[in-house]
């Protein structure tokens, strides 16, 4: 056994079987949080509308909010970062290998939590940032905007959508991968009578 993996005890081809399938659902969470992330840039990336007021043309493009500008930057990272560990997924399971050493296992985990916060902080400001376009706040003398650009309000909601469900995916991943991370440190990892060792 080299240093670093991790031998994992069990009674037999059962919980390996609930590994894979573990496995699996990881690999189709990540894939589609990083196909909704790029969903999400496209939405709002390509998102324009030219306007004429008052003889004037004003052009609404998403890089006049900065928390769009925040949402399509996040979504972009998230979204390879999802690739990139899908396909790390997708190769484990091709040679066989379920677990993988702690210190890996850290890494993961720590960069999921990190992701999940960055897209649910990037989705919370760009709704904040949406509803003041929709509603404006009187208060303040802040007026809507989305009744000038229909279009391109309509735009943003979709691409809020779609970034609010890869913000769920990632959250779930956080969650997978907290307990890929902690049952390396179970209760049960010397009990059984057979093992099998996996590393990556």
């Amino acid at each position: 056994m080299s240093p670093g993996e991790v031998p994992v005890y069990s009674t037999g081809g059962r919980l390996k079987a609930m590994e894979r399938r573990v496995k699996i659902g990881e690999v189709v969470l990540r894939l589609a949080m990083c196909g909704l992330g790029v969903l999400t840039c496209a939405l709002i990336g390509t998102d324009t509308e030219v306007r004429t007021i008052f003889s004037l043309e004003k052009k609404a493009k998403f890089s006049d909010m900065r928390a769009l500008v925040f949402l399509v930057i996040a979504n972009g990272i998230a979204s390879g970062y999802s690739l990139i560990q899908g396909v790390r997924c997708l190769v484990a399971m091709s040679r066989g290998s379920v677990l993988f050493n702690k210190a890996l296992a850290w890494a993961i985990f720590s960069c999921d939590q990190v992701m999940a916060y960055v897209l649910l902080a990037a989705v919370a400001a760009a709704m904040q940032s949406a509803v003041l376009g929709e509603f404006g706040q009187p208060e303040m003398q802040w007026m809507k905007i989305c009744n000038l650009y229909r279009k391109f309000c309509n735009q943003v909601g979709e691409g809020l959508v779609s970034s609010f469900l890869a913000s769920l995916s990632m959250v779930t991943i956080s969650f997978v991968s907290a307990f890929n991370l902690f049952r390396l440190y179970g209760t049960n990892k010397g009990r059984g009578s057979s093992s099998y060792t996996v590393g990556m």
